[in-house]
C-alpha cells in the first residue's frame, strides 16, 4: 500500500520538490482543486505523457476527495518505477480543513462572503432570493423554518441568504440550521462543520442511520436515501418547533426536472417552490433558491475561494452518481447538456421551460390530474 503524507507535513517539504496529482472524478475536480495540482484520472496513470515527463528527483503525491482510492494506486505501475509515491492523507477534504485552522482568517472569509452577497452578488443572488420569498410567500410571520444544510454549496449559500433577509427585519421569524449526519466518514463531517465556522453558520447537527440502512440495497439506493434524509429532517425539525424545513434547490435544478420528467418519466410536473407535507402535519418544505441561477452560486463560492461538499455518499469516495432529490446524475448531467446545447440556437431556452409550467393551457391537454383523479379532454368535449 502507498506511504502516506499529511497536508500539514506537505507544507514542510520545498514546494518544488513534489508534484500534486489529482485522480477525482471532473464534477469533483468542477467544485475545486488543490493549486497547482495536475488531474489524471487513475485509469489513465499509466499512459500518462503528463506523468511520464515529471522529474524524476521529484516526488509524486497523489490524493482523492477522503484519501482512500490515492492510497490504493498501484506503486508497481511502470510510470512510477523508481520514483518517491505517497497518497494525501485525509485527501481534498484534508487540505480544505487545513486552511481552516486559523481564527483570524475565519473572521475575514466570513465578512467577505457576507459582503458579496450584500454588493458583489446582491442582484444575481440576493434579490432572486428575496423575490421568491415574496411571490410564493415562502417565510412568514411567526415562522421557525429549519434551514437544511447537506455540505454543498446551494445549502451553504442558502443558509447566509437567510441570515442576510432576517436582518432586513421586515417579517419576524426565526431558523434553526440543521444539519443531518446520515453516516459521513469523519473527513467530510469535518468539512461541513469547518465551512459551517468559517461563514458563521451555528449549525446543529444529529445524526442518523441512513447510509448503512441504504448500503445494502441495489435498486435505487439514491432515491431511497434521499427519501429517507427528508423524513429525518421533517421529523427531527418538527421535534425543534419548526413548522417548514428549506431545501437548496435553484432555478436550474427546477428546469432539468421539467425536461428529465417529460424525456424520462413521460410526465409534464415541476418542482414546486413550497409543499405541504403529508405525513408530518403542519409541516411545510420551501425551496427559496427557486429563482437563483447555479452559475451565480458558483461564482459567488469561486470568488470567496469556498470549497464545499459535493457528495459525502458513504460507500464511495468520490460517489457523483447521486442527487439531491434522488435522481441519478448521469440523467441530471445529460439533461443539463442537452439544455446548453439547446441554448446555443435559442438563448431563451431556460426561461421558457420554466415558463412553459407557469403557462399550461388544459383546453389544449389530452389528459391531466387533480388530486390524484386523471381528467380527459373528452369529458368536457
Amino acid at each position: 500500500m502507498m506511504k502516506e503524507v499529511t497536508y500539514d507535513k506537505l507544507k514542510e517539504w520545498d514546494r518544488d520538490s513534489y508534484v500534486l496529482i489529482d485522480i477525482r472524478d471532473d464534477e469533483l475536480v468542477d467544485e475545486g482543486i488543490i493549486p497547482g495540482a495536475i488531474h489524471i484520472f487513475p485509469e489513465d496513470l499509466e499512459n500518462s505523457a503528463e506523468l511520464a515527463e515529471i522529474s524524476s528527483d521529484k516526488k509524486i503525491v497523489f490524493y482523492c476527495q477522503v484519501g482512500r482510492k490515492s492510497k490504493e494506486i498501484d506503486d508497481t505501475l511502470e510510470v512510477l518505477a523508481g520514483r518517491e509515491c505517497y497518497s494525501l492523507s485525509e485527501g481534498y477534504v484534508g487540505y480544505i480543513c487545513s486552511c481552516m485552522n486559523d481564527q483570524a482568517e475565519l473572521e475575514e472569509r466570513k465578512k467577505k462572503a457576507e459582503a458579496s452577497i450584500q454588493k458583489k452578488y446582491h442582484k444575481q443572488l440576493f434579490s432572486p432570493f428575496a423575490k421568491a420569498c415574496k411571490i410564493y410567500k415562502l417565510i412568514e410571520e411567526g415562522d421557525h423554518i429549519a434551514v437544511c444544510i447537506s455540505g454543498g454549496k446551494d445549502s451553504m449559500l442558502m443558509a447566509k441568504l437567510f441570515q442576510e433577509i432576517q436582518r432586513h427585519r421586515q417579517v419576524s421569524f426565526e431558523l434553526t440550521f440543521l444539519v443531518m449526519d446520515p453516516g459521513y466518514n469523519k473527513e467530510n463531517r469535518a468539512l461541513i462543520e469547518s465551512n459551517a465556522k468559517a461563514l458563521g453558520i451555528p449549525v446543529t447537527i444529529f445524526e442518523s442511520t441512513i447510509f448503512d440502512t441504504v448500503d445494502t440495497i441495489d435498486k435505487n439506493p439514491c432515491y431511497l436515501c434521499a427519501r429517507m434524509r427528508r423524513g429525518y429532517l421533517y421529523s427531527k425539525a418538527k421535534e425543534l418547533g419548526c413548522n417548514k424545513i428549506a431545501l437548496g434547490h435553484h432555478y436550474d435544478d427546477v428546469i432539468e426536472t421539467i425536461l428529465m420528467g417529460m424525456l424520462h418519466g413521460g410526465q409534464i410536473q415541476t418542482m414546486m417552490p413550497k409543499l405541504r407535507s403529508t405525513n408530518f402535519e403542519g409541516m411545510e418544505l420551501i425551496r427559496p433558491l427557486y429563482l437563483v441561477r447555479e452559475a451565480d452560486i458558483c461564482a459567488w463560492r469561486d470568488y470567496n475561494e469556498l470549497h464545499f461538499l459535493q457528495c459525502a455518499c458513504h460507500f464511495t469516495d468520490t460517489c457523483s452518481t447521486c442527487h439531491e432529490d434522488g435522481t441519478t446524475s448521469s440523467k441530471r448531467l445529460d439533461t443539463k447538456k442537452l439544455i446548453a446545447e439547446l441554448k446555443k440556437t435559442n438563448p431563451f431556452v431556460e426561461s421558457n421551460i420554466f415558463s412553459s409550467v407557469e403557462n399550461v393551457n388544459l383546453d389544449t391537454v389530452i389528459e391531466y390530474k387533480k388530486n390524484g383523479e386523471r381528467h380527459n379532454f373528452l369529458d368536457e368535449y
